[in-house]
């Protein structure tokens, strides 16, 4: 599976973005999806996770209220809706897709992942 992120760029805080992230293939649609974040120097952290047919969904504190993930499994495509932005949301946003159908929060568990869209947030 091959991911495609796009939607990333630079906006002032309190400003939004919506990013995207399209798989090459439909194997995704029976696959827990996810976004993930890394700032130059930090550890790669969880953002937010959503289950086969979006039965579940899971964020981070630090995004709970302001992002909103979501998949339109026709396209192969899930999207992380974000609002609200503050400059500590910088980072490369990287999307992976799970080895089942749940939505985990821990990286282990992604087995694909994209090559990420980068994120800047001016104050």
């Amino acid at each position: 599976v091959q991911l495609q992120a796009s939607g990333g760029g630079l906006v002032q805080a309190g400003g939004s973005l919506r990013l995207s992230c399209a798989a090459s293939r439909r194997t995704s649609s029976n696959n827990g999806m996810a976004w993930f974040r890394q700032a130059p120097g930090k550890e790669r952290e969880f953002v937010a996770s959503i289950s086969w047919r979006a039965f579940s969904t899971y964020y981070a504190d630090s995004v709970k209220g302001r992002f909103t993930i979501s998949r339109d499994d026709a396209k192969n495509t899930v999207y992380l809706q974000m609002s609200s932005l503050k400059p500590e949301d910088t980072a490369l946003y990287l999307c992976a897709v799970a080895r089942t159908a749940a939505a985990p929060t821990q990286r282990e568990a992604y087995n694909y992942w994209g090559q990420g869209t980068q994120v800047t947030v001016s104050s």
